[in-house]
């Protein structure tokens, strides 16, 4: 694709767009943005950052890193349009955002920026399922335009080289990998009614839908019920169900009414940041999880986890990870599921280095996608003015078990 050259900016006058599902609606997607911004802050601390946001409020609200926010849903395209024209860089993602249905509507907005001369980067994004052939066009014509596409995992670069993607794919790691954490305390314990000195096992559940087209719900709400009543037994615990988005909830509570004993269950009902969400893993003795960054999450604070791959991006996790990778869930797969997470107890503290050396791994992979993006960066302007205020993100690397250490050795 041709596009329109443009002066070099200075360093202080650079406009980076982001571009996502975000806003508020998962959990996982804010810890997405929340990294995003981290790390073009410490490339550019001058930079000017432009979220594009389906809540636009929620946004301006819970990231103060973000120097401006624009609604693109339900709106007037042409300050959208305007938006993008004034950029440098537009970043798309991170996430799975390139899915049937969706990936259309991002990508238009990546083609209006290439038609404008601003560049672009794939930051550590998901992909599939793309059947739809509006979505596998617009996959397979706009991304071989991008300056730089790098994808989250295998499974993503499987499906979009079987669209047909022609360019180069990097594989690194999800963003939220690099997610700090922020303290969950006792009193935010105590507002929720949770026990304190008790084993607490930490659920995940979500609804079906086009990421997870293949789900039966009143199957997979017995069976979870059937694995939080074992576990309630077996570890003398109680079970807390972790909304990651507002559709969760109802999904919990479908779990909660299934279980022989509901009175040791509970529901997280308010609202916490992606932070204080992994801040709450610290609490939990073991997680058994559907929603990709609620395993992620407890992979980084190394605790013991069982995926419920209810899609490839979650079994590829959990192979990346070395996690027991379960295939479906299915009520009739419950006796396999309950020996699996049995088992999985009993094991884990041989484990747990393991577990320790595949997540610091994958950190140093999701690292790897803000030092692509800031190279990408230096070519646009020369790179920063001020070499002296360059600085790696503020992000915690921690080898899950141990104390977190700063990367600036604060």
């Amino acid at each position: 694709m041709t596009q329109t050259q443009r002066p070099s900016p200075s360093p202080s006058d650079l406009r980076i767009g982001l571009l996502g599902s975000y806003g508020g609606c998962n959990i996982g997607d804010e810890a997405i943005l929340k990294c995003v911004l981290s790390c073009l802050r410490a490339h550019r601390p001058d930079a000017r950052l432009v979220v594009f946001s389906r809540h636009a409020d929620h946004t301006r609200l819970h990231q103060p890193q973000a120097d401006e926010v624009v609604s693109w849903e339900g709106v007037p395209q042409k300050p959208v349009l305007d938006a993008i024209a004034s950029l440098d860089l537009l970043v798309l993602g991170g996430g799975g955002i390139l899915y049937d249905g969706e990936a259309r509507r991002y990508l238009r907005l990546v083609r209006a920026a290439h038609d404008r001369g601003v560049r672009t980067f794939a930051y550590a994004v998901g992909a599939g399922p793309l059947r739809e052939p509006e979505d596998r066009e617009a996959v397979r014509t706009v991304l071989p335009a991008m300056d730089d596409v790098v994808v989250r995992d295998e499974e993503s670069r499987l499906v979009l080289e079987e669209v047909g993607v022609e360019c180069e794919l990097t594989v690194t790691a999800d963003p939220a990998l690099l997610l700090p954490p922020e303290p969950f305390t006792e009193q935010m314990m105590r507002q929720e009614g949770l026990p304190v000195g008790t084993r607490l096992i930490g659920m995940s559940v979500r609804e079906p839908g086009r990421a997870a087209e293949n789900l039966d719900e009143a199957s997979y709400h017995a069976l979870l019920a059937d694995v939080a009543d074992f576990l309630t037994r077996r570890l003398d615990a109680h079970v807390v169900f972790v909304p990651m988005e507002r559709q969760d909830v109802h999904h919990a509570h479908g779990v909660l009414s299934r279980m022989s004993a509901p009175d040791l269950g509970r529901i997280l009902h308010n609202s916490y940041s992606p932070g204080q969400v992994l801040g709450f893993m610290s609490h939990l003795d073991l997680v058994v999880g559907m929603r990709l960054h609620f395993v992620i999450f407890a992979a980084v604070t190394g605790l013991p986890f069982l995926p419920l791959p209810y899609s490839g991006k979650v079994f590829d996790f959990a192979r990346r990870t070395g996690a027991p990778a379960l295939i479906g869930v299915a009520r009739e797969q419950a006796g396999l599921l309950l020996a699996e997470v049995d088992r999985l107890w009993d094991e884990f503290p041989d484990r747990r280095g393991d577990l320790g050396a595949r997540v610091a791994g994958l950190r140093a992979l999701a690292g790897q996608t803000c030092v692509r993006c800031g190279d990408l960066l230096d070519s646009l302007d020369g790179g920063p003015r001020d070499a002296g205020r360059h600085r790696e993100p503020d992000l915690c690397l921690f080898t899950p078990g141990a104390e977190p250490v700063r990367v600036d050795g604060r």
